[in-house]
């Protein structure tokens, strides 16, 4: 197709460029490897495998199941270019599956996408890609690079703001996004179902991947319970008032935020605040204790211009992929101890979450980085310290 020309932006002229494309058998990476190898680049498809897809291979939405795999090699052969089907089940596993347990015994609300990303696609996936003598990693993701006039790369937010993938890729370093290419990210989804049709793939109208990967049911608790068996203790369901209303049989049953399914009633709407899997008790109270304007942050990723200095930052964040950047401020003390402060409260934000950074609230705004969510602060009062919010020690 003559009317086809992506430029990746490459050091080298691009009839000798080659570029891996993660193929995951879904529409967006197929669309990719096509615009790609349309464009004059000489193309790879590498497809993952990365967990146990027996229960999933005929899920409908599901990703990197079985028939994936099938769908991204007929895909490869129509467009004539080598592919590979890698066996990462056991690093994905260690790294995503295990971790993805251990942080909701933790009493959090982890984020396994994120952590495929980061320790996965962009790192293990990456390192296998320059072993194959690639000049970049191209991916399907909605989120755009571009390069930056004194040198370098950024991240943006994509064109399409109801795909946009930047909160899910935060974790990605500087380096890795010199390698890294996402040819989708000024596109809208519509125009991609269109290109596939045009190159006459035959996942056009697939459905997008849905959930969990590693959870064909979507019920969260039945995998931790499978994977920690006995690891979950019952306990306390207490008001934030401090009255015992009742018993649970496990806080990987309950996620911040929930008001279904408590197992008590008492005549008020009550939600679950917090989850302190120290002494297995879930927190619960009125909607307005759920609001917090304060966050403590982990392992803090920046990507913006220079290191991050120690001090107070405007800037606007994500506390969740569906929401919209909104103004906060970020704190770094001279210990390195990094917060933020919302200029509105927010409600139901989760440690084991992630906070991303935005340069501004505007479409297509530069992504600047985030962080883990290990704790909040609410304004609303509590009686009992169970139903303190977890943060570090020394912000208390």
């Amino acid at each position: 197709m003559t009317d086809v020309n992506i430029d990746l932006e490459l050091p080298v002229p691009r009839e000798e460029a080659r570029v891996v494309v993660a193929m995951s058998g879904g529409v967006d990476s197929s669309v990719t490897a096509a615009l790609l190898k349309a464009s004059g680049y000489n193309v790879v498809g590498v497809t993952l495998q990365l967990y146990d897809h027996g229960s999933a291979t005929h899920r409908s939405g599901a990703c990197c199941a079985g028939q994936d795999i099938y769908d991204a090699r007929r895909v490869a052969a129509k467009l004539d270019i080598p592919h590979y089907v890698l066996d990462y089940e056991a690093r994905f596993r260690e790294e995503v599956i295990d971790r993805f347990a251990d942080s909701y015994l933790m009493g959090e609300t982890p984020i396994p996408c994120v952590a495929c990303n980061q320790s996965i696609k962009f790192r293990d996936l990456l390192e296998t890609a320059r072993d194959l003598g690639a000049d970049a990693l191209a991916t399907g993701h909605y989120i755009a690079s571009r390069g930056r006039p004194g040198g370098g790369r950024a991240l943006h937010r994509a064109r399409d703001e109801s795909r946009d993938q930047s909160y899910f890729l935060f974790a990605t370093t500087s380096e890795q996004l010199s390698f890294l290419r996402f040819p989708l990210g000024d596109m809208e989804k519509a125009e991609t179902r269109e290109w596939a049709r045009r190159f006459g793939l035959d996942i056009a109208e697939k459905s997008d991947s849905q959930d969990i990967c590693f959870v064909p049911t979507g019920r969260y608790s039945q995998v931790i319970a499978r994977l920690r068996p006995g690891a979950s203790t019952p306990g306390d369901i207490v008001h934030v008032d401090g009255r015992i209303l009742g018993r649970h049989e496990g806080i990987i049953h309950y996620t911040i935020g929930q008001r279904r399914g408590l197992g008590v009633a008492t005549g008020e709407p009550l939600f679950v605040v917090d989850l302190d899997a120290g002494s297995a008790r879930v927190v619960v109270g009125p909607r307005e204790a759920l609001e917090t304007r304060r966050i403590f942050l982990r392992d803090v990723n920046w990507i913006g211009d220079g290191a991050l200095s120690s001090g107070r930052h405007e800037l606007h964040v994500k506390v969740r992929s569906t929401r919209a950047p909104a103004p906060a401020w970020l704190e770094v003390a001279d210990d390195g101890r990094v917060t933020v402060e919302l200029a509105e409260g927010e409600a139901g934000v989760s440690p084991g979450q992630a906070c991303v950074f935005y340069e501004s609230g505007a479409s297509q705004s530069r992504v600047l980085g985030g962080g883990w969510i290990t704790g909040t602060r609410s304004a609303f009062p509590r009686v009992t310290e169970v139903a303190f919010p977890r943060e570090p020690a020394a912000a208390r």
